[in-house]
């Protein structure tokens, strides 16, 4: 059977890792023309109306490369299941560790979207159609000004549920490892194998921002830094502090009812 596999597994992988390069020159393309039209003495709200009517369209298209090449990276990654696992939807946790660590103690810090918050964000130049809402999102979620998030195309999202529970996920960055990720109640996380960045999706970036004496918010983030590169940082706000975080899928949680699962 794995004879009959390994061909198709690797046509896929191939396919992804073509998909994977297209992303990173889009993004890569996006992120270096904003950087060269920007310039430290315009503010964000002043930029040029040609400037916007160009933004849109690379903006989609990293869109689509980053959904596309998410949807085929997932596919290779559950060729993978170990016995006494369940398949879920695609769940999402917001890291925090050494990327060359394969355990810690930092899991109280950690977060998870049970759904995808990319579609159900708000880009930053409808920041103020949130604000005049209420803070309340069309997804139905609240912004908090104190604590809000970010992720790599520049949508302001609704943050994680923290802190992550104790349990065994099944974990993986879309590339080469998927694997059993532990979390202990005392905040103890470790990986069956490999490091912390081998389970971290790349494409996807993160962080979280709180507004300090300088008293910033999303209207103070520069929407040419967006959107970022794969594996990069993520862009300062002026006025608040930064947190980057890891993003690792979940596809999987340890079936209780399963006999293999006490094996493990």
């Amino acid at each position: 059977m794995m004879g009959k596999i390994r061909p198709l597994w690797l046509a896929v992988w191939l396919f992804a890792g073509v998909l994977h390069l297209s992303y990173c020159l889009v993004s890569g393309f996006v992120v270096g023309t904003s950087k060269r039209a920007s310039s430290p003495l315009r503010m964000t709200d002043s930029d040029d109306s040609s400037t916007r009517k160009k933004a849109p369209l690379p903006i989609r298209r990293a869109l689509l490369a980053s959904t596309v090449l998410a949807g085929a990276q997932l596919f290779v990654a559950q060729a993978y299941s170990p016995p006494g696992f369940k398949r879920i939807p695609t769940q999402f946790i917001a890291a925090l560790g050494d990327p060359k660590a394969s355990k810690g103690t930092e899991a109280k810090e950690w977060g998870l979207w049970s759904v995808d918050p990319g579609p159900r964000g708000v880009f930053l130049k409808d920041f103020k159609s949130l604000e005049t809402n209420g803070g309340k999102a069309p997804a139905g979620w609240t912004f908090n000004n104190n604590d809000w998030w970010l992720e790599e195309h520049g949508l302001i999202m609704e943050a994680p549920d923290f802190p992550i529970k104790p349990g065994r996920y099944l974990v993986t960055g879309g590339r080469m490892v998927t694997t059993v990720l532990t979390i202990t109640e005392a905040g103890g996380w470790s990986l069956e194998k490999g490091e912390l960045y081998d389970v971290t999706h790349l494409p996807c970036r993160s962080a979280r921002y709180k507004p300090n004496s300088g008293k910033g918010s999303p209207a103070t983030a520069n929407r040419r830094d967006f959107p970022v590169s794969p594996g990069a940082e993520m862009p300062s706000v002026e006025g608040c502090d930064k947190q980057d975080y890891a993003v690792l899928f979940v596809i999987g949680l340890e079936d209780q009812g399963s006999s293999s699962s006490k094996d493990l």
